[in-house]
């Protein structure tokens, strides 16, 4: 009988040992994704589709009538473009003023930030985007700023895009810089 205890000690424990290493395993495969610490002032708002990973409102700064709104996207591995493209769009969604050329404004700039390459962009104007891809209707508002970043991650690229009134997108610049100081690719 003692033999047989000895058998089935041994067989409950080989069993709870594999499963142990399993779920080891499994807590060693999770897939690396983009990782952030979001600033406690700024308003979570839920996504509106798959593509955007988080949705957030910025809270207005006096003297300005709408909130900024900052949305960071990932449209899967191989897609939603190359930096340079989306650069160039976010660009030409903002019409200037006096009819000249938003590149000659556009500030871009190339960082690295935790191993990740970062492209930014940040200009000012008439916001113009298209409301809706393929409505056909566009924004037209005037002393807006568009701040935008694309972040290359090994599992593809992931495209943050700020964008409101002049006067609340500055009032967050500090914040947003923080912000992308916490993207972390784990």
């Amino acid at each position: 009988m003692t033999s047989m205890l000895k058998q089935i000690s041994f067989a409950l424990l080989v069993a709870f040992s594999g499963q142990q290493f399993i779920q080891q395993q499994s807590a060693q495969t999770t897939p690396p994704t983009l990782r952030f610490s979001v600033p406690s002032d700024w308003v979570e708002e839920k996504t509106s589709s798959t593509m955007r990973v988080a949705q957030y409102k910025l809270p207005k700064a006096p003297g300005d009538i709408e909130d900024a709104s900052l949305v960071l996207y990932y449209f899967g591995q191989g897609q939603g473009g190359g930096t340079a493209a989306n650069v160039e769009r976010w660009i030409g969604q903002m019409k200037q003023p006096d009819g000249g050329n938003s590149n000659d404004k556009a500030k871009e700039e190339n960082l690295t930030i935790n191993g990740l390459k970062i492209t930014t962009v940040d200009v000012g104007g008439t916001y113009t985007a298209e409301m809706a891809p393929g409505s056909g209707t566009f924004y037209n508002n005037p002393n807006y700023r568009l701040r935008a970043a694309v972040i290359e991650t090994p599992k593809g690229s992931y495209y943050l895009k700020l964008v409101g009134p002049e006067k609340t997108v500055v009032k967050w610049a500090k914040s947003v810089t923080e912000f992308l100081s916490t993207l972390k690719f784990e």
